[in-house]
């Protein structure tokens, strides 16, 4: 299981990081988890990257989880969660307090610097209205990568759907 994290990034990290993402990071606050073998899972990004919002909090970076959401996203795997929100009020309802609950956090992590630069650009109003991957419509899901990074941190209805779909295909795997 990953262990959270500090804000600080040694330059060896760094380098882990950019290896991982295939350049350098922009806008990098912190690793926010660890694997066991202490290499970083999840980064913690700036709302504000190159002075433009950026609504994605946590970023996922393992690659191996990374591959295997791919390989589920380009299997169907969004389109066939979203129909499984779609007629579930109460799975909806989690979803909105999911990406409220994202906001909030993101806001616990935004210096007075950065919140004042987005005001001045007028965009912090518009965060305010962003949750989990900058999504708008707190209904769909747009990215399962973006709600596994805020779930390993903060775990939530995606997060735990998707670790439900790997665990019950494992066990269909081992049974078979």
């Amino acid at each position: 299981m990953p262990n959270q994290a500090n804000d600080s990034v040694s330059p060896e990290v760094r380098v882990q990081i950019a290896r991982r993402l295939g350049r350098e990071p922009r806008g990098l606050e912190g690793v926010a988890v660890y694997g066991a073998d202490g290499a970083p899972i999840v980064i913690r990004v700036s709302s504000l990257v190159d002075e433009k919002p950026f609504p994605n909090l946590f970023w996922l970076i393992d690659p191996e989880i990374v591959y295997r959401i791919d390989c589920d996203e380009a299997g169907g795997l969004i389109h066939r969660f979203q129909q499984q929100v779609d007629g579930d009020a109460g799975l909806q309802r989690q979803m909105i307090g999911d990406h409220r609950s994202h906001i909030e956090l993101r806001n616990g992590y935004m210096t007075s610097v950065v919140e004042e630069q987005l005001r001045l650009a007028n965009y912090y109003e518009v965060l305010q209205q962003r949750g989990i991957g900058g999504i708008a419509d707190f209904g769909r899901i747009r990215c399962l990568h973006t709600w596994y990074a805020a779930h390993l941190l903060v775990p939530n209805t995606i997060g735990r759907l998707l670790d439900q779909h790997w665990a019950d295909n494992e066990s269909q795997s081992s049974s078979a």
